[in-house]
């Protein structure tokens, strides 16, 4: 058995990952940390998961020596600090934060001055389907992608040698913004309400920006809906040559056939389908504009974080990629 830390558990991303470490037959939960609730037991914080360790104040020199990899579930900034603490220990570390996810010039652009540039070179984008499957295989370091960019992804991939530019429309739910309530996201604020948000720029567009090819302008909108968990992109794409239905539906096909967690159907996605799983459901069709409609669907907590985080540590310990994650 492999000996797995999750830093960050008591976050919903970070909890989510405690579980499906704790019930996967070849790694071992070894260590599970949190600030604020450091000291209680995870399955009292959260007895769906039913992990029976105690939540212990982060310290790198403890969990080195009792762990061979970590999931480390922090905000972007204080992952940063943490991952290097732990590289420096010779651990192999899938990071859910966006401390590695970019270039340090585009980091410091949509967020802040970066903590630990020197990792920046062995950080690898750990979307496997996007072509890092390989890369991700001998990384020291992983970076989770982002939620929203996650969906997108999987829905423009397909299209990215035809798509002159793309209106990326996110519908997620509230899990997304993590464990604390702010006005924003606090239930009376939520229920019965849909909402825009970050219209001008949204942090997740530099992914987006990063992995497709140059030239795909790129308008990008996430909304917020009165859901716990959940993620729709929707994405209005013009494309060069008026492709048919049957076109990019071909597409997708040819992307995704030897794809384990992507499945590409015949009608659009529902968000409920992929509630609890780490797959994703695509579809693509033209409307009578020739416009292409491309749709993903996905759980932002597993796809979009912490069974994505899982699919790459499997990868990068020689597991089965879908080991644990069924």
């Amino acid at each position: 058995m492999l000996s797995v830390a999750v830093l960050g558990a008591g976050g919903f991303g970070g909890a989510l990952c405690a579980g499906i470490v704790h019930g996967h037959p070849s790694l071992e939960l070894t260590a599970v940390t949190a600030r604020s609730d450091a000291g209680r037991r995870h399955d009292e914080v959260y007895p769906r998961y039913g992990v029976p360790l105690t939540l212990e104040e982060p310290d790198a020199d403890r969990i080195a020596e009792r762990a061979d990899a970590a999931l480390v579930a922090y905000p972007h900034r204080a992952a940063a600090q943490a991952v290097r603490d732990l590289r420096e220990r010779g651990l192999k570390v899938v990071d859910l934060s966006a401390d590695f996810r970019l270039s340090q010039k585009a980091y410091e652009r949509w967020y802040q001055p970066h903590e630990a540039p020197e990792l920046l070179g062995e950080a690898v984008y750990g979307l496997p389907e996007l072509g890092h499957r390989e890369e991700i295989r001998g990384a020291e370091l992983v970076a989770g992608p982002g939620c929203n960019s996650t969906a997108a992804l999987l829905a423009l991939w397909p299209l990215r040698d035809i798509a002159r530019d793309a209106v990326v429309d996110i519908k997620t739910g509230v899990s997304g913004a993590g464990r604390e309530a702010t006005s924003d996201t606090h239930f009376v604020s939520v229920a019965d309400n849909v909402n825009p948000y970050k219209t001008e720029g949204h942090r997740h567009v530099a992914e987006l920006q990063q992995e497709l090819p140059d030239g795909i302008r790129l308008s990008f909108v996430p909304h917020l809906l009165p859901i716990d968990q959940g993620l729709m992109a929707s994405c209005y794409v013009t494309a060069d040559g008026e492709p048919s239905r049957e076109d990019v539906q071909a597409l997708f096909e040819d992307a995704y056939r030897d794809e384990h967690f992507v499945d590409v159907i015949a009608d659009p996605p529902r968000t409920g389908d992929v509630r609890g799983t780490n797959r994703a459901r695509v579809h693509a069709t033209v409307d009578e504009g020739g416009r292409v409609l491309a749709f993903a669907a996905i759980d932002n907590l597993w796809k979009g974080a912490a069974g994505q985080a899982v699919q790459d540590l499997n990868l990068m310990l020689g597991l089965p990629e879908q080991e644990g994650l069924e």
